[in-house]
This record gives structure tokens, C-alpha cells and sequence, in this order.
């Protein structure tokens, strides 16, 4: 599977954007979608999750209730709407996806087996 990330840019405190992971090479019908991000001198951490295709989503405790995971299975794309930004949110954003991941390990990076290039989220105060 090749995935490719896009949709992130430079936006003000309380902005909304929507990220979107492009899919070829294989469907993501059935494998669980991973959001991580990264920001400058930190760990790339979990972000959210959609476990095999849906409807079973999970989010980290700082972005849930803000932010909202989706797959599109006719366009064979994933999405990450992200409502209410803060500046605490700024980081390089990674979709990744796995056909085979187990629920306990979905929070894990190195579990994935399949990752798209970085886009930068810039959130200004």
C-alpha cells in the first residue's frame, strides 16, 4: 500500500483543517488507519485510530472530542478533521495503515506496516 498524506498548512488558533491519506496498491477497506504526529525534538505520538475498516475509532485524551478519524472506502482514503486547533498541536502529521494489527498495539508506530510522507500542521496563537 502507498499512502499519501496531504491537507495540512499554516492556520490561526481555533481554525479547522482536514488531513487526507490517499490509498493505491491495496484497499483500506479492512485494515486499521493510525494518525501520528511529530513534533521538532519529540517522539512521534498516537494521534487516532480507525481499527479494521470501522466503525471502532480511538483517539488520544488531548485531541478527542476536537478531532474526528474517517475512511472512505469508494475513494479509498483516509481522513483526520481537525476542529478547535491549538498551538500544542503543530507537528509533522503521518498517516500509517495495517491489514494485520492487533487493538492493543494500534498506539504503537512501529506496528504499522505501511506509512505515508509527513504534512506539516502549523497552528499560530
Amino acid at each position: 500500500v502507498q499512502l499519501q498524506a496531504s491537507g495540512g498548512g499554516l492556520v490561526q488558533a481555533g481554525d479547522s483543517l482536514r488531513l487526507s491519506c490517499a490509498a493505491s496498491g491495496r484497499t483500506l477497506s479492512r485494515q486499521t488507519i493510525g494518525w501520528f504526529r511529530q513534533a521538532p525534538g519529540k517522539e512521534r505520538e498516537f494521534v487516532a485510530a480507525i481499527f479494521r475498516g470501522g466503525p471502532n475509532t480511538y483517539y488520544t485524551a488531548s485531541v478527542k472530542g476536537r478531532f474526528t478519524i474517517s475512511l472512505n472506502n469508494d475513494k479509498n482514503t483516509a481522513s483526520l478533521l481537525m476542529n478547535s486547533l491549538r498551538p500544542e498541536d503543530t507537528a509533522v502529521y503521518y498517516c500509517a495503515a495495517d491489514p494485520s494489527i492487533i487493538l492493543s498495539s494500534i498506539r504503537v508506530p512501529h506496528s504499522y506496516e505501511y506509512w505515508g510522507q509527513g504534512t506539516q500542521v502549523t497552528v499560530s496563537s
